[in-house]
C-alpha cells in the first residue's frame, strides 16, 4: 500500500474514533497529524449554533425577575412658603405666559401655587403646585431672562445708599436708580417705601426741595385725576398715593408726581412730614 493510501486510511480512522487532525503549528514544524480524544477527557464546551437554540446550546443565565426601580421624582426646587429672588424670577417667567397676574413678590404663596399648578396640568405634568426640576426647566424653554424692572414690577426693591444730602435733618430721600423713597431722620432711615417717577415726556424734576403744601385729598386740576396724600415741593408736582402705579407697577408712569403704591405706607408718611421738611431727589 502506498504512503498516501496509508494516510488516508489512518485519518478516516481517526474520524471514526472522534479525533481531528492538527495542521502545522504556528512555528511551522509538523506534529502528529491525528490527535484521539481518550475517554476521560475533558469535553469541550458545546458551541451555540450560529442561530442559536437547538441540542448542545449553552444555557441562558437565569435572568432576574424583580421589576425595574421607578425613575427618582423631580427635585423640588420652590413651594409654598419660599422667599427670595429665585421665588420672584418664578413669578416673573409666569407672568410671562399668563399664568400670574399679580407680583412679583419673593414670596410663594397660594396664587403662585395656582399658577404653577395650572401651567403643570396644561403641560401633561403632575399637578403638584410645588416648582421641581422638570416643571422649572420646561418654564424656562417658554420664557425669557426677566430684567431688573420685571422682577421688581410692583415694588419690593432694596433702597441704594442713601444720597449725601439726605444724612441731615429730615428728608423725603427719593432715588430714581433703585426707585425708591427713604424717609429719614438725623441720617436714619425711618421707612423705605417703592415709587414711580414721570416718563420721558413729563420728568420728575431732580435736586433739593421742601415740602411746602400737604393736601389730603387732592384732586389734579390739570389732570383731573385723584392724588390722596399729596406733598407738594416742586410746583405741581408732588409726592402721593397711585391706585394706578398699585395696579400695573413699572408698567406706567406719572405725570411728574413721585407716585407711591402702598396706601397703607403713605398714609403713615403723610402724618409725620411737616411742611418745610427737606425733599432731594437724585440718581
Amino acid at each position: 500500500m502506498g504512503r498516501a493510501a496509508i494516510a488516508v486510511a489512518v485519518a478516516g480512522a481517526a474520524v471514526l474514533a472522534g479525533c481531528t487532525v492538527q495542521p502545522a503549528d504556528g512555528d511551522g514544524k509538523r506534529r502528529s497529524p491525528v490527535h484521539i480524544e481518550m475517554p476521560g477527557d475533558t469535553p469541550a464546551p458545546a458551541r451555540s449554533p450560529a442561530g442559536g437554540g437547538g441540542p448542545g446550546t449553552a444555557s441562558a443565565p437565569p435572568t432576574d425577575d424583580k421589576p425595574s426601580a421607578a425613575p427618582a421624582p423631580a427635585r423640588v426646587l420652590w413651594s409654598r412658603g419660599d422667599t427670595g429672588r429665585d421665588v420672584r424670577e418664578l413669578q416673573a417667567r409666569l407672568r410671562q405666559v399668563a399664568w400670574l397676574f399679580d407680583g412679583p413678590t419673593g414670596t410663594y404663596d397660594d396664587a403662585t401655587e395656582r399658577a404653577v399648578s395650572g401651567f403643570q396640568g396644561k403641560r401633561g405634568l403632575p399637578r403638584t403646585g410645588r416648582t421641581d426640576t422638570v416643571t422649572w426647566q420646561r418654564l424656562l424653554g417658554m420664557t425669557r431672562e426677566p430684567g431688573r424692572w420685571d422682577l421688581y414690577l410692583m415694588g419690593g426693591q432694596p433702597a441704594d445708599p442713601p444720597d449725601a444730602r439726605c444724612l441731615t435733618g429730615r428728608v423725603l430721600c427719593i432715588d430714581k436708580s433703585s426707585r425708591t423713597l427713604r424717609w429719614m431722620v438725623d441720617g436714619r432711615t425711618v421707612s423705605t417705601v417703592a415709587v414711580r417717577f414721570g416718563s420721558q415726556y413729563t420728568p420728575t424734576r431732580e435736586g433739593v426741595f421742601s415740602v411746602y403744601w400737604k393736601s389730603r385729598d387732592h384732586v389734579s386740576t390739570l389732570y383731573d385725576s385723584p392724588m390722596p396724600y399729596a406733598m407738594f415741593f416742586s410746583g405741581g408736582q408732588a409726592v402721593h398715593y397711585s391706585a394706578d402705579f398699585a395696579a400695573r407697577g413699572y408698567a406706567g408712569a406719572s405725570h411728574g408726581c413721585v407716585n407711591v403704591r402702598d396706601e397703607r405706607a403713605i398714609s403713615e408718611l403723610f402724618a409725620q412730614v411737616r411742611n418745610g421738611d427737606k425733599v432731594v431727589v437724585s440718581w
